[in-house]
């Protein structure tokens, strides 16, 4: 090598150690802010948040199998805020949640709210923790359909429909429900009650009987549930982290894993994503399809 080529190898050099260290810092950073850091020591706890409405179980489910198969992580919580969803969502990570439950101990956390279907989800858990304050409960199933025939009437418009069997339109908006449909619909929900009861009876280990004086869709403060059984604990976010410590028999400190988080790049996702996701689940909120939902609406005021 020429002496004059040392200073440019010299250089190239300098920048190429420092293009790694750059992007192994901003790749440090990156992934702090989506939750879970790239470099951490000692034992693990995955944390998987339930937010909201449940409508799609698809990204909790699959956080649920990567924990579980991940030996790093040695307890799981679901740090859950919700007033529960869909029927079939919450079945389904009901069903991942026991069998997960069955390798790895699992804690439900509660925020301000964790009813219907969300407590449907946490009763597969080992440990369910709540605060005082939180709502929870709301045992049952609701099914909610508008009707409109009167706004057509005033508006000018008919409609017609074409049928294959007296029920194949049943919940229609456009007429008034049957005696027969009602029948028909509440045997549906009831049947679908007796599901919610039967799971909490197996994820809580609780007689039937006892589960089924409490479904009457009835919302309890955490203090009642744990009372009523429903609840094993008081306490936030922190008390469970402790409690899964315990079961977990995990000493010292602990890194709290989340689920890495999906970048958008692409502006549509950025301006608009959120805006069609929100009118869809309006949408969706109305159809008419079973629930295992609170309908309520909880506030602080001064």
């Amino acid at each position: 090598m020429s002496k004059k080529d040392r200073p440019i190898t010299i250089v190239l050099i300098i920048l190429g150690i420092a293009g790694l260290c750059f992007g192994t810092v901003m790749a440090i950073v990156l992934s702090l802010s989506y939750g879970t850091p790239l470099i951490s020591f000692g034992n693990k706890i995955g944390v998987i948040p339930i937010q909201g409405v449940i409508n799609n179980p698809d990204t909790i489910i699959e956080q649920l199998i990567a924990f579980r198969k991940d030996s790093r992580i040695k307890a799981i919580i679901l740090k859950i805020n919700s007033p529960g969803g869909g029927v079939g969502p919450s079945q389904e990570i009901y069903s991942e949640t026991r069998r997960t439950a069955k390798t790895k101990h699992v804690i439900a956390s509660f925020g301000s709210i964790g009813a219907s279907g969300a407590y449907y989800i946490a009763s597969a858990a080992d440990k369910i923790v709540a605060n005082p304050g939180t709502l929870t409960g709301s045992i049952g199933v609701l099914m909610e359909f508008i009707r409109y025939e009167e706004l057509l009437k005033k508006i000018g418009i008919d409609m017609e429909v074409i049928k294959s069997g007296e029920f194949k339109d049943i919940g229609s908006p456009n007429r008034e429900m049957t005696e027969s449909e009602r029948r028909i619909l509440k045997d549906l929900i009831e049947d679908i009650r007796n599901q919610f009861v039967t799971a909490v009876a197996q994820g809580r280990n609780m007689p039937r009987e006892r589960v089924l004086e409490l479904a009457d869709g009835r919302i309890f403060s955490g203090r009642e549930a744990k009372e009523l059984g429903l609840v094993d604990h008081l306490g936030n976010f922190q008390d469970a982290v402790g409690i899964a410590k315990r079961i977990a028999k995990i000493k010292g400190e602990v890194t709290l894993v989340y689920p890495e988080r999906k970048r958008r790049s692409l502006i549509w996702e950025y301006l608009f994503k959120d805006l069609a996701d929100y009118i869809i689940n309006r949408i969706e909120g109305h159809s008419g399809p079973l629930k295992y939902r609170w309908n309520g609406r909880l506030a602080l005021s001064d």
